[in-house]
């Protein structure tokens, strides 16, 4: 028996091999959208870590600070001026600058969206591929 060339049934695939197309498809996209993630997510992470050494570091100022107002203490005793009170304001301005640059890397770490926004867009692109292709 020979193939007529005119006849489109022939040329079309089956639903059997659109379907085998499909899932194949499907779990490549699901391969890239689970990677996509987890680029995603190590960017966010790194911008997480970055923002805690600022924390850290305004730590570490306002014990600096800390130090300083015990300082005054101790100078407070030596002079004639109430260079306690020098002293004091000098640690205070420390503490002061501290809290603000904790505060502020605070702030910037609350701001970290960690929802995977690029990954959830694809993700609804790809739902609604699929269900193009089902119909």
């Amino acid at each position: 028996m020979t193939v007529d060339p005119n006849d489109r049934g022939a040329l079309e695939p089956t639903i059997g091999e659109l379907v085998r197309d499909l899932a194949s498809e499907t779990t490549t996209l699901v391969r890239q959208e689970v990677l996509l993630a987890k680029v995603e997510m190590a960017d966010k992470a790194r911008i997480a870590v970055r923002d805690a050494g600022q924390i850290a570091a305004g730590g570490a100022i306002a014990h600096a600070g800390f130090l300083i107002v015990l300082a005054s203490i101790v100078v407070a005793l030596a002079d004639a001026m109430p260079v306690w009170a020098a002293a004091l304001i000098v640690g205070v301005v420390a503490l002061v600058g501290g809290l603000l640059l904790a505060r502020a890397g605070m702030l910037r770490m609350k701001r970290i969206d960690l929802m995977p926004q690029e990954s959830a867009q694809s993700l609804k692109e790809d739902k609604l591929w699929l269900k193009e292709q089902v119909r």
